[in-house]
């Protein structure tokens, strides 16, 4: 095909849009799908754990709080009283202990997050205890759960509220204090995060958070008057990934007034008594993150000028999300990265000796442990970790697809084992990444297969030519001139050996998309020193014809053609070039119409567009709604603040689909409805993840530390 044929063709469809305009389709996006990645999500499986605060810790005193299912995490142990206790097991056969035993049950307040929304839960549990050897065993000293009773305590309701964030749950008294991101705040690249309390026995919910802040981490005080926050205050949000530059603020709990700042740089805040304050930052003199403590006033006004704050924990290691529990001043708990170790263990420090005492260490070296939590007698520690092969239970609990609640009734929601995914003309099957190859398998699960070896990202589906399935293959997050080049697979072509390559300078080609003739494809290129679109024959590739499509200094990138064939959308930096700041555009396959249908926001990245089966909306990534939660308490994500939106082609009707405090990305909007239930795949049940990259790192190497010899830590007894 020759460049002139290719703008023939381009007419062609300006034509057949105008037409298709006129007669108005009706096609509706009813009994569609949406399919994305979460970076690492399904290879979490997290359950919340809990150690003595005393002896030394073996294996056998680990208690596993979570029954094994779900994502658990963030945890805290209540001070529940009869009465609250006796109104939470209402509906619930009343637990009795176990053996005859005279014990009360261990009792968590926690996130869970099932079915893709997260919720916060209630357990009490009975458990034995493997030092009680009156009628046991040597093999038989291992912890059992014996009785268990969960209650949610919140009720999620269908409506604006169904779906949100909820994290960093207290107790106090019979309110329940959290964060949740279910109002948006309305402007973009801001928090959705706020604080809210609940009255369990009527479900009264109040906000908090005064409208146009992002609160996270709130902390209760022993009495219940004061909660504590890491806060943004009006400043807002910059596009941090590690340690958030926030506020600490402290107002009354039971309506939030008298909010004033009492810390400024501090994160995780946690009390003592209600003058109390323990916090991590970031030193500006040796760059470890280290546990501070901040004393209020107990007259006179609060300021930050009127605040008494000193360093706890030495530098020479990274200690963050400290826990306390009411008046203890001999320990908090910590969460620890030490330079000789490539793991996140909690350790106690002892306040009056200044050293550690080593815990999760001792009993499982090789896996990481976050954000510690302590009972309020200060006998237990908590946290969260990979609950490991014991828990599989017989059974595969790995899933392709996870079904997720899905804000319209119109359109099944999925969490895919993958990247990059598309779907195929007919919805019948899907192409997606797994790095490093490229795998087509059913909606159902089933048919699953390689159909392309190397490194690549990016898959698309020639509309009309079934079977024809394009990727990008090179390496990620590369320049101009990288080699990256776009190849066509013909997967039900038995015969058809490795794949054909469709373009010829290698010069960072991305990002296959088809007209919906089958005839014609847009992608990126960097074969001009710019990331820019072009367009090809999806056949023959360079070889039938090429024509460029934008030309600028930027990167215009991630393209998809409508289904009508009339616009092309992409992301753009062409407002900020080399900026990392992305916005959406639309341009019609001949040049002309360009305008911008989402503006970031400084510094902002909207990314991915795919279009609507009816092609009158846009499903796409972006961090409009800021961040969800601080990101040392989470694992590593590139960007943890990615969601996932829909939008009309007109800039109305914006909707925010998915909540969650990681990183969702890529996403794909298929014809047909798949039922939204779970889709499980034959790998069992794992858990491995990446630390927070930035924690790796060692500050000021070389330096010899005045408190080196105090970070040693010494075993717990």
């Amino acid at each position: 095909m020759k460049p002139v044929t290719i703008l023939t063709c381009l007419l062609c469809f300006l034509l057949l849009s105008f037409f298709r305009a006129t007669a108005d389709h009706e096609t509706s996006t009813r009994g569609s799908s949406i399919i994305f990645t979460t970076l690492g999500k399904l290879d979490y499986a997290f359950d919340i754990f809990t150690l003595p605060a005393s002896d030394p810790p073996s294996i056998a005193d680990e208690v596993q709080i979570t029954d094994g299912t779900y994502l658990n995490f963030n945890g805290h142990f209540p001070s529940t009283s009869p009465s609250l206790l006796s109104f939470l097991l209402r509906d619930q056969t009343l637990i009795q202990p176990p053996g005859g035993h005279d014990s009360s049950p261990l009792q968590l307040i926690y996130v869970t997050e099932r079915n893709g929304s997260s919720n916060i839960y209630y357990d009490a549990v009975y458990y034995s205890d493997p030092r009680d050897t009156r009628s046991r065993t040597a093999l038989e000293l291992q912890v059992e759960i014996t009785a268990r009773v969960q209650v949610p305590l919140l009720e999620i309701k269908q409506g604006k509220s169904a779906i949100s964030v909820k994290d960093k749950p207290a107790l106090s008294g019979e309110n329940l204090i959290y964060v949740s991101t279910h109002e948006d705040p309305g402007k973009p690249r801001t928090s959705w995060a706020a604080v809210y309390s609940t009255e369990l026995r009527t479900g009264l919910t109040r906000r908090l958070t005064p409208y146009g802040v992002a609160d996270f981490s709130p902390a209760v005080s022993p009495s219940g008057v004061y909660t504590a926050v890491a806060s943004y205050g009006e400043k807002g949000w910059d596009g941090e990934v590690e340690m958030l530059t926030t506020d600490i603020y402290v107002f009354l709990t039971r309506d939030g007034a008298q909010r004033v700042k009492v810390v400024e740089n501090g994160g995780w805040p946690c009390w003592v008594d209600d003058y109390t304050l323990f916090f991590h930052r970031r030193s500006e003199k040796d760059n470890w993150i280290s546990v501070y403590k901040a004393i209020l006033p107990k007259t006179g006004l609060i300021s930050t000028g009127s605040v008494t704050i000193r360093r706890v924990t030495p530098p020479g290691l990274h200690a963050f999300t400290p826990a306390t529990s009411p008046g203890n001043k001999k320990f908090i708990a910590v969460a620890t990265r030490r330079p000789n170790s490539g793991y996140r263990h909690v350790e106690l420090f002892d306040l009056l000796k200044k050293e550690f005492i080593e815990l999760t260490r001792l009993i499982s070296p090789n896996t990481h442990h976050l954000n510690p939590f302590i009972s309020p007698d200060s006998t237990r520690i908590g946290y969260h970790k990979c609950r490991g092969d014991r828990n599989i239970k017989d059974k595969s609990t790995h899933l392709l697809l996870e079904n997720l609640k899905s804000p319209s009734p119109d359109i099944s929601l999925f969490r895919i084992d993958g990247s990059f995914p598309s779907f195929s003309p007919k919805g019948d099957r899907i192409a997606y990444v797994d790095f490093p190859g490229v795998y087509v398998v059913n909606p159902d699960g089933s048919n699953r297969r390689q159909i392309y070896p190397e490194t690549a990202f990016s898959t698309a589906w020639n509309p009309v030519h079934e079977g024809l399935v394009y990727t990008s293959t090179g390496p990620v997050f590369a320049s101009e001139s990288t080699e990256v080049d776009i190849v066509s697979i013909h997967v039900d072509d038995v015969d058809q050996v490795g794949a054909k390559k469709l373009t010829t300078d290698g010069q960072n080609n991305a990002f296959p998309s088809v007209s919906p003739d089958g005839k014609l494809m847009v992608f990126r290129s960097g074969r001009t020193g710019y990331k820019n679109l072009y367009i090809m024959d999806a056949i023959e590739g360079e070889k039938g014809g090429l024509h460029r499509l934008t030309e600028g200094p930027w990167t215009d990138t991630m393209c998809s053609w409508s289904p009508a064939g009339d616009w092309i959308a992409f992301a753009s930096d062409r407002e900020n070039p080399g900026s990392g700041s992305f916005e959406l555009y639309l341009i019609h396959p001949n040049g002309t119409g360009l305008r911008k249908l989402v503006q970031s926001g400084l510094g902002g990245r909207t990314n991915h567009p795919t279009f609507s089966p009816d092609g009158k909306s846009l499903v796409f990534t972006s961090d409009y709604a800021g961040i969800s939660a601080e990101p040392i308490s989470n694992p590593h994500h590139y960007q943890p603040y990615g969601e996932i939106f829909t939008i009309k082609l007109d800039g109305s009707d914006l909707k925010r689909l998915t909540h969650n405090s990681f990183e969702d990305g890529t996403p794909a909007w298929g014809p047909q409805y798949i039922t939204p239930v779970d889709v499980e795949w034959g790998k069992k049940e794992e858990c491995a993840f990446e630390e927070c990259h930035w924690l790796n790192k060692t500050p000021n190497q070389g330096v010899k530390l005045a408190f080196l010899k105090a970070s040693k830590p010494r075993c717990a007894g």
